[in-house]
């Protein structure tokens, strides 16, 4: 019996399927030592460095916090009951910058703070209709906004912030017709806000948030300008310096002037750095504490270095074959280690170096120092005449068992990692 056009098409795309899982467990084997990794129970979704510690998190409904130096989890804060996609940080005493509660949003569709100190859940809300997909804290202005596969933002006051209670809204937008999964915002004078909210469609709403106040403050939200420059997703947005910079599922990262400079009125902005495949992370170091114009991006395995000290024509210093999957985020480690006197003995001097920390859908963090990113590629040595010791991992399947227990997953939350896991 001849097959169908279906069944051909089915069969094709299984052989393909069959090509790509053998090619990364293939690289899994030859990038197995690189970056030092460190392996993870599951995939981090989401990732921030405080001091020496990797905050997490993870696809497994948990926190973890890992010692960067050892590799060792320090600490699991559970509670969530699917996968955990964003954290952010705040003040337990307001304006100390203590950052001793930690606010978490899940496909459970609830938003966690977390005392830090307890580890125990401080408050938790039922938060969207959907999954929670990214959150962002402004803790200058005790504002928390989050973003949901409903297509609504959400606002949450935390200067209201009391144990035990849940969170109290502050107001929502409600103009998406895609999930946001990006927030980015910048502070002007006077304590008004300006939100970029970013979808799955390329579609960038800013917006000017002004403060109703009250018994029940409220943050009121104007439309400023829409900017669709991107044909589909953006997977992060960021600001700072006076740029707005953005990686999307294009295969572009993109700065935009905001506020404007001396440009006109439906001007692009600069040319696009375009990739084989991809962006799902960026890390210009513009915006970090060094300064410095150039810019890290994930895209595929590949983590590229640019020299973007002239914008219109960046220049790409080198490209590190770093992991077997796709890598999602890139993090500045400013790592810190004692000097050692001529006897081998602590000086009580101590050596600040950048290092970048990167995670991806492999299951791992890797270390890099930021000058080894910086130079020209080179492909680690293949060792053929040893069996591959690295299995490549299905974090898609139902009632995943894992080092931290058993952990399911609903059909919706199975196909949604399935996509985030096999697309390329």
């Amino acid at each position: 019996m001849q097959k169908s056009g279906t069944d051909k098409g089915e069969f094709l795309r299984a052989e393909a399927e069959l090509v790509l899982e053998e090619a990364r467990r293939t690289k899994a084997e030859r990038t197995k030592s690189l970056g030092s990794p460190i392996q993870l129970a599951g995939v981090a979704l989401d990732l921030h460095i405080r001091d020496k510690y990797a905050w997490i998190a993870e696809n497994t409904a948990v926190i973890r916090k890992i010692d960067l130096e050892t590799g060792k989890t320090v600490h699991l804060f559970r509670g969530h009951t699917a996968p955990t996609t964003a954290i952010g940080f705040y003040d337990k005493v307001k304006g100390s910058g203590d950052e001793k509660l930690v606010i978490s949003g899940s496909w459970d569709k609830t938003i966690k703070v977390w005392d830090v100190e307890s580890k125990q859940v401080y408050s938790s809300t039922e938060g969207h209709a959907d999954f929670v997909k990214a959150l962002l804290v402004v803790p200058s202005i005790d504002l928390l906004v989050t973003s949901s596969s409903d297509k609504i933002i959400r606002f949450w006051d935390l200067s209201l912030l009391e144990e035990g209670k849940p969170l109290r809204s502050a107001g929502s937008i409600n103009a998406h017709t895609r999930p946001v999964e990006a927030i980015a915002a910048r502070l002007l004078p006077g304590g008004s806000t300006i939100l970029y909210t970013a979808d799955t469609m390329g579609i960038i709403k800013v917006w000017q948030l002004e403060k109703e106040d009250g018994p029940s403050p409220r943050w009121r939200s104007t439309l400023k300008v829409e900017l669709n420059y991107h044909r589909t997703k953006i997977n992060e947005i960021l600001h700072g310096n006076g740029q707005l910079w953005t990686a999307s599922a294009d295969d572009t990262a993109q700065v935009y002037d905001d506020p404007p400079v001396e440009r006109r009125i439906g001007d692009k902005p600069m040319a696009p750095i375009t990739h084989p495949t991809a962006v799902r992370c960026i890390l210009p170091l513009s915006l970090t504490p060094l300064s410095e114009p150039y810019l890290l991006t994930g895209s595929g395995d590949v983590i590229r270095a640019y020299d973007i000290s002239s914008p219109n024509e960046p220049e790409l210093l080198g490209e590190m074959d770093a992991h077997w999957h796709d890598v999602i985020a890139l993090r500045l480690w400013m790592r810190k280690t004692a000097v050692l006197d001529a006897q081998g003995e602590e000086s009580g001097k101590f050596r600040v170096e950048p290092w970048i920390v990167s995670a991806s859908l492999d299951g791992t963090l890797r270390k890099w120092r930021l000058a080894e990113l910086m130079q020209p590629a080179q492909k680690p040595a293949v060792e053929p005449e040893k069996p591959a010791q690295i299995a490549v991992r299905s974090f898609t399947g139902a009632s995943t068992k894992t080092s931290d227990g058993v952990f399911g997953m609903t059909e919706d939350e199975e196909r949604e990692l399935a996509e985030l896991m096999d697309s390329d």
